[in-house]
């Protein structure tokens, strides 16, 4: 990795009953590829009349993307679609022109019983081509997803292309998400093997970039695009990411995010005045924050 990469620490947000880590959008780097949200959820805990109630709020001109390493998630929208998510899937929900959907505990789980719950919420832009297209929603299972093991790692493509191989999950352009554990210490190189911007987020454990020692809740983002070269220490857990930047700036307000600034004004006006589509059975309503 370059010299002159950037490290983000995780910064705290409270999302109600969950403090979570923010990697991205950040000051001197908002995007790393299309990924332009990055949220690191947990490590945390529900049960006991604790759980994730994240209530009905929208989204345009982007795909959201859930991953969890531990705990379960309903996942319902607009669409109609109402699904379970749990370690290793993949939930992708493209917004397009807008969606509106919930996220929370299962009704099985609302009991006395603690359980861990571990995971990321991402957002990928859309191209501009894409951004006022028809909202869908796709769920894949971990079995679905490329595995498998090299050199002291193992890998789960989770997204995109990388190293060869190639996920189901649906995209809109050139991207790559790739989570890898390490079996012992290793010198990675992604020279060859990624394409466009790259960002490494160490879950758990360390790596190594520049004889620096990067611990985990860090996000590194490399100047050079294409390669980058760390060493990964016994046990650690990382994602990488990126892909090709968008020549095209976006703009982000809230869970809106667009090309066009007209579009989200748009949008935060379609939200105070109720003209989404609801989320079935679920008349609640998130107060989009004025600032």
């Amino acid at each position: 990795m370059s010299n002159q990469g950037l490290i983000i620490e995780e910064r705290p947000r409270d999302i109600g009953n969950f403090l979570v880590g923010r990697l991205l959008p950040f000051s001197k780097k908002r995007m790393v590829g299309p990924f332009i949200f990055i949220d690191h959820m947990g490590p945390s805990t529900v049960g006991n009349g604790n759980y994730m109630d994240i209530g009905p709020h929208p989204h345009i001109g982007l795909s959201t993307l859930t991953y969890l390493f531990a705990g379960e998630i309903m996942h319902k929208d607009s669409l109609g679609s109402n699904q379970r998510i749990t370690p290793g899937d993949v939930n992708w929900m493209t917004a397009g022109k807008g969606v509106v959907h919930t996220e929370r505990t299962p009704e099985d789980w609302r009991d006395e019983t603690i359980r861990d719950v571990h995971g990321f919420q991402i957002w990928v832009a859309l191209p501009t081509s894409q951004e006022d297209c028809e909202p869908e929603f796709y769920h894949y299972e971990k079995a679905s997803l490329p595995r498998w093991s090299e050199d002291g790692l193992r890998y789960s493509l989770i997204a995109g292309e990388a190293f060869g191989k190639k996920s189901p999950v649906k995209t809109y352009s050139p991207l790559f998400m790739v989570e890898i554990f390490a079996e012992e210490d290793v010198d990675f190189s992604t020279k060859g093997k990624l394409y466009g911007e790259i960002g490494i987020c160490v879950v758990k454990g360390s790596i190594k970039a520049c004889d620096d020692v990067i611990q985990q809740g860090n996000l590194l983002v490399s100047k050079e695009n294409d390669i980058c070269s760390i060493h990964i220490f016994k046990g650690s857990h990382i994602l990488i990411f990126g892909g090709e930047p968008f020549a095209d700036k976006r703009e982000i307000y809230w869970n809106f995010v667009s090309s066009d600034k007209e579009k989200i004004e748009l949008a935060k006006q379609n939200w105070r005045e109720h003209n989404f589509q609801k989320v079935p059975g679920d008349d609640g309503y998130i107060v989009m924050p004025e600032k």
